[in-house]
């Protein structure tokens, strides 16, 4: 089996590229733009922490203070600072949990804190390689179903937010193929059409959830880097 040993930059999916890349990079940065990444972004910017439950252990995770917190990066662009959430999803919190297992250095990156994320990962890692993994959907999964996690489906949206921070660490070390098309994809792609108009965007804003996809298509907005200490996401 072929992997991307001697790349610098690498980026493979889910689960899977967690175990693949967790042992062997000094830094993992998780990439779920709808919505974890996001939302852990937006409170994390506002001087907050989250928790990342994995989605089979979402029953465990505590109510937050308000009631109306939620997955939704809208839901939370008011949380106060100091605020601890527990968030649980399919796909980025818990990749996240998964990562912290590995011993790697472990960040949430999205789109909105991209190039901060990128500049922190590159300082960490130290000259280490550096390994970037979007999260994906999972089939028969979304924010408004609770549904039980089905198979990956790779996301339009998440190679988007990964090629975002690829595109900021160009130059710190031979790139593989995976990682240098992700860059070349963000390069050339219209952000906000994208996150729009691929399948988990139109699955949101049908559900009138049209907010957090704005929110999540914002770039470089946010020079907030989560690190996942302790079990804590925080600045």
């Amino acid at each position: 089996m072929f992997g991307q040993e001697g790349c610098r930059l690498r980026l493979e999916w889910g689960p899977e590229g967690v175990a693949a890349l967790g042992e062997q990079c000094a830094v993992l940065v998780i990439v779920d733009v709808l919505s974890f990444s996001t939302a852990v972004d937006v409170v994390v910017a506002r001087g907050g922490a989250v928790r990342p439950v994995r989605w089979a252990e979402r029953g465990s995770a505590a109510r937050p203070a308000d009631p109306s917190w939620t997955l939704r990066p809208s839901s939370l662009v008011s949380v106060p600072a100091g605020t601890e959430l527990e968030l649980a999803s399919a796909n980025g919190a818990t990749l996240c949990s998964l990562a912290e297992a590995t011993g790697a250095i472990v960040l949430a990156g999205c789109l909105r804190n991209a190039r901060a994320v990128a500049v922190a990962a590159r300082a960490l890692a130290a000259g280490g390689p550096i390994g970037v993994v979007p999260g994906g959907e999972r089939w028969g999964v979304n924010m408004v179903d609770d549904a039980d996690a089905g198979p990956l489906r790779p996301a339009v949206e998440d190679l988007l937010g990964a090629g975002a921070i690829m595109s900021s660490l160009l130059g710190y070390g031979s790139a593989s193929v995976e990682a240098a098309l992700a860059a070349e994809m963000y390069a050339w792609a219209s952000v906000e059409d994208v996150v729009a108009g691929c399948v988990s965007g139109r699955e949101l804003i049908a559900a009138g959830h049209a907010g957090d996809v704005a929110l999540a298509s914002q770039v470089n907005v946010s020079t907030a880097v989560p690190r996942l200490t302790n079990g804590l996401l925080r600045a």
